[in-house]
């Protein structure tokens, strides 16, 4: 992988922008590693040597050939009081790219390299100023797109899921001991505990893993929101759907079937959970070339969302080919939404085992209602409180259930009379697992994976 080091070289300089790139008020450069004070000091009108850690000084930025290039505050923190636990310094220029950029080339010329993606982060982890789950919050926090995956992030980042991960590992790490004595010291006889109660034991802390492992379902959704995909026969009004939804003209609408060629996209908030809404096109059975490809497309659209509302006209009886269609798509994640329904119609159809709803999306009625359809579809078992612990991260997911597995197979292997040996191996195995989520017993693939995906200047 391109981002580790090989090897890490302890307080090697790095620079980078910290900021968005485009234009703006302000720009922020920074700067960290054991060289960072002497670095600012070539660039920077003042003595930077002699400053205090944070505490801001005004000044100028100029070139190796001392031309000034802006007039900038500086700001030093050193040591461990900093982000990155060495010494760095943070350059606020004015925010317009090409200046931003000259003051980096300047920095640069002066000894620093330029930083790779997440390397500052990087850095505070190799330095233990956060563990590895706290790094991986970094990221998710920049990029929260609701209040809730806001607070999830913050909630990470201070530590909550360090701490339940370290109480998993305090809560083993006993019973651990106890079974490599099994094994070191058989002819002793020694009893710590019954192996009942060690089994119960450990029955206790996997069950605590597991109902930790079910939040990712909601966690995931907090997280990345929702894909929710229109599907249904052409003219039944998907595209005005989407516009009503969305509150304005996104979509092209017309009387006229198979308007929709392609897959349209677009973004809105449900009560405050972000969703992805996909006009698709109508699926029907058609000679035309183009619109195969577009209902090839919805289709695939269609396999791809979270929830699908299916989309039928109230004014006309079902089709065969809607029923065929209906009856391939999973019941828990389908809102059959009857639309038209303005429009002179006899009773609608019970649809057996899935949630329907009746609007009129021309007339934006019964839109507050499919909302509500959508939140209970969403949450399985209701929306989870703003208090309740959130796994939100495929990694820690998957590590947690190694380390359920390996729990399962210690106990099953002290009551199926296994070989200690190998049951040591398989309680090393659910304390490795556990530990990989912190950072701890990780590999350097895995740093290479999580940092190279953090934008550059964090």
């Amino acid at each position: 992988m391109e981002f580790v080091h090989t090897p890490y070289q302890p307080g090697e300089t790095i620079a980078a922008v910290a900021t968005p790139p485009g234009q703006g008020g302000v720009a922020i450069i920074r700067i960290s590693g054991k060289e960072a004070v002497a670095i600012a000091n070539k660039v920077f009108s003042g003595d930077v040597t002699r400053y205090p850690s944070h505490t801001v000084h005004y000044g100028k930025i100029h070139d190796a050939a001392g031309k000034q290039i802006d007039d900038v505050l500086l700001v030093p923190m050193l040591g461990t009081r900093s982000y990155t636990g060495e010494d760095t310094i943070e350059i606020q220029c004015h925010g317009g790219t090409l200046i931003t950029r000259r003051v980096l080339d300047a920095v640069l010329a002066a000894g620093a390299r330029a930083a790779l993606p997440g390397e500052f982060t990087f850095k505070a982890f190799i330095n233990g100023k956060i563990d590895l789950a706290q790094a991986e919050a970094v990221q998710e926090l920049i990029g929260a797109k609701n209040e809730r995956a806001l607070d999830a992030a913050e909630e990470q980042l201070q530590g909550m899921l360090s701490h339940k991960i370290e109480g998993f590992q305090k809560a083993l790490v006993d019973t651990a001991a106890i079974l490599e004595a099994w094994v070191d010291f058989p002819e002793e006889g020694l009893e710590f505990a019954s192996m009942e109660e060690v089994c119960r034991h450990l029955e206790s802390v996997k069950q605590e893993m597991q109902t930790l492992v079910e939040t990712f379902h909601d966690g995931r959704i907090i997280h990345e929101g929702v894909a929710l995909c229109l599907i249904g026969s052409p003219n039944v009004g998907k595209s005005s759907l989407m516009n009503a939804l969305l509150d304005k003209d996104r979509a092209i609408v017309s009387h006229i079937p198979g308007t929709t060629r392609d897959i349209v996209e677009d973004h809105l908030r449900i009560n405050g959970l972000h969703i992805k809404l996909i006009d698709t096109a109508g699926i029907r059975i058609t000679e035309e070339v183009i619109e195969q490809e577009g209902i090839r497309r919805s289709k695939e659209a269609m396999s791809k969302a979270n929830l699908i509302l299916f989309l039928l006209d109230a004014s006309q009886p079902i089709h065969p080919e809607e029923r065929a269609l209906l009856n391939t798509i999973p019941k828990e994640k389908c809102i059959v939404v009857w639309n038209k329904t303005d429009l002179p119609h006899s009773s609608l159809e019970s649809l057996q085992g899935s949630h329907t709803v009746e609007v009129s999306a021309k007339k934006r009625q019964g839109l507050e209602k499919l909302h509500q359809a959508i939140d209970r579809v969403i949450w399985e078992k209701g929306p989870p409180s703003r208090e309740e612990l959130l796994i939100t991260n495929v990694r820690h997911k998957e590590a947690l259930v190694q380390a359920i597995t390996a729990c399962q197979a210690v106990i099953d292997g002290l009551r199926n009379d296994v070989s200690p040996e190998l049951i040591t191996m398989d309680m090393r195995h659910v304390l490795k697992s556990l530990g990989a989520i912190i950072g701890k017993d990780i590999t350097e693939d895995i740093l290479s994976a999580i940092f190279s995906k953090f934008c550059i200047g964090k």
